[in-house]
């Protein structure tokens, strides 16, 4: 999927910039590039990550995100240490910690509409606000174990309409190929700072006790809260949105986001090889195990996915070409697969720490998705399919470990993973084939635009953003 370019007269003199006026207006004057000089969809070269960054309100969210999701990391293992000291119960413990992502998905059913319908700054103050409540309420007060489940999955559940609007301000900051850029350094960052955060967890705990490292996790949200506040302009909100009951206008909203045969096709792409990946991911300790690995070796091999990723959007983001990046997208979910299959094979504990760092590059086949995913939702309701989106994700990153969990009951843990690989690579098969409905690159809804394309006579705002 390729972004289109500005739309062209057929024949006749070049178009000119002047809108249209009572008067005949004058053909462009002759250094304006005829028809036939526009280039081709995809023949430019991608954006580099300095033209991202220069953007100032993607700048300060990517920042802000970056605080917010090492103190997310912080926040869920330290209250998950918190249960399980207080009860001894791993089953509440592991409760405490899926607590955080398993509610997400609700929350976008009922209150992804309000990511659309509010001033972002507002909503994403909020959304800090609200989390930076929920580090520091169990560490000042002693709250029995379901009232702490109760908080840890209430913030849960609000969290996809807070990152939806800030990912929204996101679409609209950045436009073309630098929409796609934006992405993977966002990916880049969060994968850095989900492990920054688990790993302060640990000098958190053993330097400050849980209490105190749950009111580090919370002066983390608070300052993403306050740097929000001061420094991200006050934008509107989308003036399309139309009034209405919050909870019946995001249900609605969602069932026509999964009514759309495009929508419902790119949400299930970016669905789907997550699903296989975390389940295949959540067998490396028991696949350790199995091989007589020596303990050293779970962190090694935990760690070569994220590795991978990091490299993975750093390659595909930075020097592929935006139509390559979306004819690759196949390729890259059975890289996912094939080196998990291979881990059926036995190999030593060097050449599987590889095998799992060339699976999570696999992980770059989403970049190639991001325009062709923004250009099919209605622009009213981006939000929303971010919240359902990313609510979605986190969701099936739960269900996939507890399917591959069973399977690995009868298989053991390599079988298992390796059946997770084979699903990737049936998944990329109905990629490339067309049978998950997504059409080939180029093609898009009729009428909707690319980032970064507007129609004769419209000029972006500044910043592609629409201020009062």
């Amino acid at each position: 999927m390729t972004a289109d370019p500005a739309p062209v007269a057929p024949a006749g003199p070049a178009p000119t910039a002047v809108p249209p006026a009572p008067t005949p207006v004058p053909p462009a004057p002759a250094a304006v590039a005829p028809p036939a000089a526009v280039a081709p969809p995809g023949a430019a070269p991608p954006a580099g990550y300095r033209e991202v960054l220069a953007e100032p309100v993607f700048r300060l969210l990517l920042l802000t995100r970056t605080l917010a999701v090492a103190a997310d990391g912080l926040r869920i293992t330290t209250l998950s240490v918190l249960v399980y000291a207080s009860t001894g119960s791993p089953l509440l413990g592991a409760l405490a910690f899926g607590a955080g992502f398993a509610p997400q998905l609700l929350g976008s059913l009922l209150l992804g509409g309000r990511a659309d319908r509010r001033r972002p700054r507002r909503v994403i103050v909020a959304g800090h606000l609200l989390a930076a409540a929920g580090a520091a309420v169990p560490a000042l007060a002693r709250l029995p174990v379901g009232a702490t489940l109760g908080l840890i999955a209430a913030v849960s559940c609000l969290t996809p309409v807070f990152g939806a609007a800030a990912t929204r301000l996101v679409a609209e900051s950045l436009r073309g190929d630098a929409y796609v850029l934006g992405r993977s350094l966002t990916n880049m960052t969060t994968s850095g700072a989900q492990l920054a955060g688990l790993a302060g967890a640990g000098a958190a705990l053993a330097a400050l006790g849980v209490r105190g490292a749950l009111l580090v996790s919370a002066a983390g949200y608070l300052a993403a809260a306050l740097t929000v506040r001061l420094w991200l302009p006050d934008l509107a909100a989308p003036a399309a949105v139309a009034d209405g009951a919050l909870l019946s206008s995001s249900w609605t909203g969602t069932g026509a986001l999964l009514r759309d045969r495009a929508v419902r096709a790119l949400l299930l792409a970016q669905w789907l090889p997550p699903a296989f990946a975390a389940g295949a991911e959540g067998l490396v300790v028991p696949f350790a195990g199995e091989r007589g690995f020596p303990p050293g070796a779970v962190a090694l091999l935990l760690g070569a996915l994220p590795v991978g990723m990091l490299l993975g959007d750093l390659l595909v983001g930075r020097f592929v070409r935006p139509a390559t990046r979306e004819r690759l997208v196949a390729p890259l979910v059975a890289l996912l697969g094939v080196p998990l299959a291979a881990l059926a094979a036995g190999p030593a504990l060097p050449l599987c720490a590889g095998l799992l760092l060339v699976s999570g590059a696999g992980f770059a086949y989403g970049l190639g998705l991001q325009r062709g995913f923004l250009a099919a939702l209605p622009p009213a309701a981006r939000g929303q399919a971010f919240a359902l989106l990313s609510a979605g994700v986190m969701s099936v990153q739960g269900v996939g470990p507890l399917f591959f969990g069973l399977l690995a009951q009868r298989t053991g843990a390599a079988g298992a993973m390796a059946w997770a690989g084979a699903a990737l690579v049936l998944t990329a098969v109905a990629l490339g084939t067309g049978h998950l409905g997504i059409g080939r690159p180029g093609s898009e809804r009729p009428g909707s635009e690319r980032p970064g394309t507007e129609q004769p006579g419209q000029r972006p705002e500044v910043g592609g953003l629409k201020r009062e």
